[in-house]
């Protein structure tokens, strides 16, 4: 990995961007990340921006997900170990399936448990950001292009109505519900191919680690399923590509607080309630 240093209060590598979204007067806008304090954004991610002027300290920022995409591109099945803990052989090929983009929620948003299932599960991934080569649409790229399409990599939880899944004969009910798509804290911009494969993606309940594993431990890596996806639909910038789970997926209950950590990049936290809690 050629970014090795890595700021120990966020867990983000020196020498890259962090690009957030964030609740601000007058309604969400663009911001990166300078020291302790978040700078308006001139521009968008998807093409040319700098840093503008102060908008308030880090640690006070509202933080939405980094990206409004108008679809998430999930992968089933990627890790060998999971498939095992699964029942069920490695995919020759990507299993596809997609989230809608109303199950997308920031950092601290509540995860809420349908009242329609009896098991939620949490599932940590590396969440690719579709956006680069000049915000232009990708479609149909070849394998040593696909990377020239990402803008950059966050940290993602592929939330499952484990009992739904194993139901309905399709997934989209099981994927598909309101908050079931915590995407965070940021969009962490200037890492390559060689930089990604190496990263270990965790996920801790209640500060229990649950799930660990590198990207290296992918059946597909991430270039190989944009390259894939983009011949069957167009990614447009902001789009979303989630790159599968590792083995040890588990249940979530009302009250705990499930941490998604993708080394380099940072700590996706979202608190869980049920459906019929006030608050919900």
């Amino acid at each position: 990995m050629t970014v090795t240093q890595f700021d120990s209060d966020t867990g983000a590598a020196r020498g890259v961007e962090r690009i957030v979204r964030l609740m601000a007067e007058g309604g969400p806008r663009w911001g990166v990340v300078v020291g302790d304090h978040v700078h308006a954004l001139r521009g968008d991610p998807f093409g040319d921006w700098g840093a503008g002027g102060k908008l308030g300290r880090l640690d006070n920022a509202q933080l939405l997900a980094p990206t409004r995409p108008t679809k998430i591109v999930c992968v089933g099945l990627n890790y060998a170990d999971h498939a095992n803990e699964s029942g069920t052989e490695v995919p020759a090929e990507p299993l596809l399936f997609l989230k809608p983009s109303s199950a997308v929620v920031g950092p601290g948003a509540p995860i809420v448990l349908p009242s329609q299932s009896e098991r939620v599960d949490y599932e940590a991934e590396l969440a690719v950001i579709i956006g680069r080569a000049g915000g232009r649409p990708c479609r149909n790229v070849e394998l040593d292009e696909a990377w020239q399409h990402v803008v950059g990599v966050t940290c993602g939880n592929d939330v499952t109505a484990r009992d739904l899944q194993a139901r309905d004969d399709q997934w989209t009910r099981a994927k598909g519900f309101d908050t079931f798509c915590p995407l965070g804290p940021w969009l962490v911009t200037g890492l390559d191919e060689r930089d990604v494969a190496d990263l270990e993606i965790a996920c801790l309940v209640n500060g229990e680690v649950r799930q660990r594993a590198t990207a290296s431990d992918m059946v597909f890596s991430p270039a190989e399923l944009i390259a894939y996806v983009s011949r069957i639909m167009t990614l447009e910038p902001g789009d979303v590509v989630m790159t599968g789970t590792p083995e040890g997926v588990g249940p979530l209950a009302p009250g705990d607080v499930v941490e998604i950590q993708v080394e380099g990049v940072g700590t996706l936290r979202n608190p869980v309630q049920r459906q019929e809690d006030p608050a919900a």
